[in-house]
């Protein structure tokens, strides 16, 4: 039974002290450390516990600190590690610095962290001040003054600017003012085969606006990679303002036809009123009549006399009717 007690015992020290001694190799990171001191960057190992303390990844910071030192760059652990706390990108930062430096470009750590923090990638916007970048840019359209379309695409070379990184507008900005500048120079063209033969003065053109201004950007070149003809607008637009002219013009016909119309309705409606007068007036002389025969006033032969009148007058009436109607027909056999 001790023998046992002994042994549990002895297993329980052994596994604290593997436990321990894991701790401590996590707490202060002796291979790092040493690592830092062979290649010549000052690193104690009080400042690499204090790191574990300020939950700070100390890879993360030393090994950047290493490549800055044997790139010969003047940089401390406590810059790397502020920046580090700040939310930063120390190794993207380290890489910038030092492309910065072979390229003898002018970059110090307060602007690389300035950029990395704003949210760009400064060893990429460094890569870009070495090696310009092209940017192709969507099918633009414009209209020269003759009416007809062109549809043009431009290669943008671009140059990061490291002093305005921070504020500086991005490529979309780039973009826009270039498709702007490409729709204003073939919109002030007299003809698009002007724009056809010499597509190079649309380059020249927007190139001379000085479209990078405010941006993160130094335009190299703005060349013309495709030129297409589109539609002939000109000619659409007089097709489609002649076609609104027709329907103003029948809208106005309609409306004159309609006035016409409702004119008739109101003369025929005046007619047929006329008529209806007549016809109560004569109805009103049967009954003048025979008043007048009651009274005294009309005798026999006046009456023979008013029916002889009438007879003439429908006769004549009638002859003058077939007179007019035989000037009207052609005789049978004639020409007409």
């Amino acid at each position: 039974m001790p023998e046992n007690l002994l042994f549990g015992t002895t297993t329980l020290a052994l596994i604290l002290m593997v436990v321990a001694i894991a701790v401590i190799l996590w707490t202060i990171p002796l291979r790092l450390w040493v690592e830092a001191i062979s290649a010549g960057a000052t690193v104690g190992i009080g400042y690499l516990i204090g790191m574990r303390l300020r939950k700070v990844n100390p890879p993360a910071v030393v090994r950047p600190l290493i490549w800055a030192t044997k790139a010969g760059l003047d940089v401390t652990v406590g810059d790397l590690e502020a920046h580090y706390l700040a939310g930063g990108r120390v190794d993207r930062v380290v890489r910038a610095l030092i492309s910065a430096d072979k390229a003898n470009i002018t970059l110090t750590l307060q602007q690389a962290c300035a950029i990395d923090l704003a949210g760009r990638d400064v060893f990429e916007a460094v890569q870009v001040s070495v090696n310009p970048k092209v940017i192709t840019t969507p099918r633009v359209s414009g209209m020269a003054k003759d009416g007809i379309q062109l549809i043009a695409m431009a290669r943008v070379t671009v140059r990061a600017n490291i002093n305005r990184l921070v504020g500086g507008a991005g490529e979309e900005t780039i973009l826009a003012r270039v498709g702007e500048g490409i729709v204003s120079s073939i919109g002030s063209s007299d003809s698009h085969k002007a724009v056809l033969e010499n597509p190079n003065s649309i380059s020249q053109t927007v190139l001379s606006r000085g479209l990078d201004s405010g941006t993160a950007f130094e335009i190299l070149s703005i060349d013309i990679a495709d030129v297409d003809v589109g539609k002939n607008i000109g000619a659409q637009l007089q097709t489609d303002q002649a076609e609104a002219d027709k329907r103003v013009a029948q809208a106005r016909a309609e409306e004159r036809r309609a006035m016409a119309v409702a004119l008739e309705q109101e003369m025929r409606a005046k007619v047929e009123e006329m008529r209806a007068r007549v016809v109560e007036a004569e109805a009103e002389v049967p009954k003048a009549m025979a008043a007048a025969f009651r009274d005294g006033h009309l005798g026999i032969m006046d009456y023979m006399r008013y029916r002889n009148v009438e007879s003439d007058t429908s006769m004549r009436s009638a002859i003058a009717k077939s007179s007019a109607d035989d000037r009207t027909d052609p005789m049978p056999g004639s020409s007409p």
